[in-house]
């Protein structure tokens, strides 16, 4: 990693994640495979600030800690990229545990459960879907109906208009929101014990 960490893909320990690795990675990590309009891809990055905006929209009372499990909700992408759901189930098992052991070490390494409970990952997936519709219409060529025969609906109340951003502004807005949510839950990312570099 550009941090100098170096991180066992198949043992990922928590000492070795560190947020701007995760900004910095995500923030590069195109969504639909770059296959959307504008002059910049729509960044994973981009769209987990999104995601985590989506839950608090649906759930304006949500613990903070839960909003933070939001944004880290696909971080483990900073490493393995961002693929197509169809194409993860290609994969199979292993591919699910591998990245589940990433996601794991990402929580704990941040001060959250290693294991999110059920109905929060029930929402952050409703968020998830909800900005793909927006995704899927804005940026993707899908129109609305076609739209809404893969991904849900927006919640009630909640609007969006997609402006791509560079790297450079992904990965500021992220580790801005991540800061913000970090401080709210309580710790800071800094009072985590990290073993010397």
């Amino acid at each position: 990693m550009l941090s100098g960490r170096r991180l066992d893909l198949l043992d990922p320990s928590p000492m070795d994640i560190e947020i701007e690795d995760i900004a910095h990675g995500l923030a590069r990590v195109a969504r639909w495979n770059g296959q959307t309009t504008g002059d910049h891809a729509f960044s994973v990055a981009q769209h987990s600030v999104v995601v985590e905006e989506i839950v608090a929209h649906i759930q304006p009372d949500i613990d903070p800690r839960w909003r933070l499990a939001a944004l880290l909700h696909d971080a483990s992408e900073y490493v393995i990229g961002d693929m197509i759901s169809p194409f993860k189930t290609a994969l199979g098992y292993d591919y699910k545990l591998f990245e589940t052991r990433l996601e794991n070490a990402i929580h704990t390494r941040f001060g959250l459960p290693a294991k999110t409970p059920l109905a929060i990952k029930r929402l952050i997936k409703t968020a998830d879907r909800a900005c793909a519709y927006f995704e899927a219409t804005q940026l993707a060529g899908f129109g609305h109906t076609e739209a809404l025969e893969f991904f849900d609906a927006p919640p009630p109340g909640y609007s969006l208009k997609i402006g791509p951003q560079s790297a450079s502004e992904a990965q500021a807005l992220y580790l801005r929101r991540f800061e913000t949510l970090s401080l709210a839950a309580g710790h800071h990312p800094l009072d985590q014990p990290v073993s010397p570099r």
